[in-house]
């Protein structure tokens, strides 16, 4: 999304950030119209019902994390190193962004837990991520188990290293991230 914001798109990134905040029960329309300073008949002019509104969040985190980021990390060129290097860099400078951040990632993760539907759509999205890492290493891995053991260890790190409160014995976790990323690259 660019700097001026649609009305739309606004309601799509106030709705995920109340999904990131809450859960989706948290995404209610009442509320998000107070964030946004509108009245909640504006919503129905962009979106038939919650339903539609959740559909689009969907969407809109499924398109950004996934062709988004890989269109974004290709139009940079280069070989595949070059190309894993700068998505290590994009994901972490994604942090905690409205529509692409951990928390909004980790809100759909535990949603997908209790609904089947969304379930599907994380498993579309996570293997679609798989894929494209096994593009880029295997532009350089041989072996087909250390590519696959490289994306396991990179799509890992990405989810899990949020819920790890562990001392690095004397490093920062910047510095750990940094010795992991140049041993997925070697």
């Amino acid at each position: 999304m660019g700097a001026i914001r649609t009305p739309r798109g606004r309601w799509i990134e106030e709705g995920l950030r109340a999904l990131a905040a809450g859960g989706p029960d948290a995404v209610r329309i009442e509320p998000l119209a107070q964030v946004l300073g509108v009245s909640k008949g504006g919503f129905y002019g962009y979106f038939a019902n919650r339903g539609a509104l959740l559909a689009e969040m969907l969407d809109t985190w499924e398109r950004e994390v996934t062709e988004g980021v890989i269109e974004q990390v290709e139009s940079g060129g280069g070989e595949a190193r070059a190309k894993l290097d700068r998505l290590f860099s994009l994901v972490a400078s994604l942090g905690d962004g409205p529509t692409t951040g951990t928390t909004v990632d980790l809100a759909i993760r535990d949603w997908a837990r209790r609904d089947e539907a969304v379930a599907r759509r994380l498993k579309r999205v996570d293997n679609r991520r798989m894929e494209y890492l096994r593009s880029l290493f295997g532009d350089f891995c041989t072996d087909a188990d250390d590519v696959e053991v490289r994306c396991m260890i990179v799509f890992s790190v990405r989810i899990g290293h949020h819920f790890i409160a562990a001392d690095h014995g004397g490093r920062s976790r910047e510095e750990v991230m940094e010795l992991t990323r140049t041993w997925l690259l070697r």
